[in-house]
């Protein structure tokens, strides 16, 4: 008897190529949703008395603006969108936080994290009048390197970049309590 060796086919070269692409497209998925899921839970929860991590990101003009360019100044970082109701509610009384406060070693960074970024951005700031810087993060990078969960979300920081209070969920920041807080911030020498 005359033994022949068989070749695989077409059909069954095809069949093994489709199912080595399957696997190894299911593989890097799974390395991809990994290594993204160990990034946000790595990230630490920003902490009261600790310091401020540092970010930049660009402004409504396309200049950056990183947060260790302010230090000395009492900065509140307010993270939003547009898109976000209790954002919006606060907008007007963070407006006049900063007139009382934008020329006494205070700032604002208003850090949006729009996906349209200035297309959002720059008309909402005009129709609310607001004045105070704001900067745009489409890609929402600082959600986890500030561990933000939702919006607002806004951290004050004092002048040595040390995080003094986190605040969850919107505020009125213009009532006496609020603004005899962010007196006694400015007026503090730095340690």
């Amino acid at each position: 008897m005359n033994a022949t060796k068989t070749r695989p086919g077409p059909s069954l070269k095809l069949s093994l190529t489709i199912l080595f692409v399957f696997v190894a497209s299911v593989l890097v998925i799974l390395l991809l949703r990994n290594e993204r899921d160990s990034t946000v839970t790595t990230t630490k929860q920003i902490q009261v008395g600790f310091p401020a991590p540092n970010f930049t990101f660009p402004d409504l003009n396309g200049q950056q603006v990183s947060l260790s360019d302010l230090r000395g100044k009492v900065v509140l970082v307010n993270i939003w969108a547009t898109w976000c109701p209790p954002c919006r509610q606060e907008m007007p009384s963070m407006q006049k936080l900063y007139e009382r406060f934008k020329d006494e070693n205070f700032e604002i960074l208003s850090v949006s994290i729009d996906s349209t970024g200035r297309e959002a951005v720059a008309p909402f700031m005009r129709t609310m009048n607001l004045t105070f810087p704001a900067l745009l993060d489409p890609r929402e990078n600082i959600r986890p390197l500030y561990g933000v969960t939702g919006v607002p979300e806004s951290f004050i920081i004092d002048k040595d970049g040390i995080v003094v209070e986190k605040i969850i969920g919107p505020i009125d920041w213009a009532t006496p309590k609020v603004f005899l807080f962010f007196q006694d911030l400015t007026t503090k020498a730095r340690s």
